[in-house]
């Protein structure tokens, strides 16, 4: 597969802007980590080659266990493997992600016909205050759009954007 465009240079003000977006949600969430976490689960449900490689390198390079980092995928499954809080995020990622297909773990019904479900927000709510749920949501907005940037330009791993 050949890389369609140069998007940073073809449309640099909104490159630039999705940068700023990016680091503005990061840095209001304080958990590192957890934003990794929560970006490459996104990325891999986009399945987003580019984006995945690169959190998957960030995730290492911040010292993450590389057995959390392979069982991601299946994070429910993986018992005490991911904190309350991580899991919480977790799930709330999903939804928010497949916001038209529901959870992968549910049939969809549940979402209200393309909503996050209740007891998921609940979820997440429980473990995070109001502004780093807000933050949270932001950087899996911020995530969403990058996957689908890069998706269809066919941004390759490990190449420049």
């Amino acid at each position: 597969m050949t890389h369609r465009m140069p998007f940073s240079s073809a449309a640099p003000a909104f490159f630039q802007a999705q940068l700023k977006l990016t680091m503005a949600a990061k840095k209001g969430l304080g958990d590192d980590v957890l934003a990794e976490l929560a970006v490459l689960r996104a990325s891999q449900l986009n399945r987003c080659a580019f984006c995945i490689d690169m959190h998957v390198q960030n995730l290492r390079a911040a010292g993450v266990d590389q057995q959390r980092i392979d069982l991601l995928p299946a994070w429910e499954e993986a018992g005490d493997l991911y904190s309350e809080r991580e899991r919480a995020a977790l799930a709330f990622t999903e939804a928010v992600t497949l916001l038209t297909w529901g959870s992968p773990r549910s049939s969809g019904a549940e979402t209200g016909g393309g909503s996050v479900p209740d007891a998921v927000y609940e979820r997440a709510a429980a473990h995070f205050t109001d502004v780093e749920l807000a933050h949270l949501l932001a950087v899996i907005v911020a995530i969403n759009n990058w996957n689908r940037i890069n998706v269809t330009v066919r941004a390759q791993p490990g190449e420049k954007m």
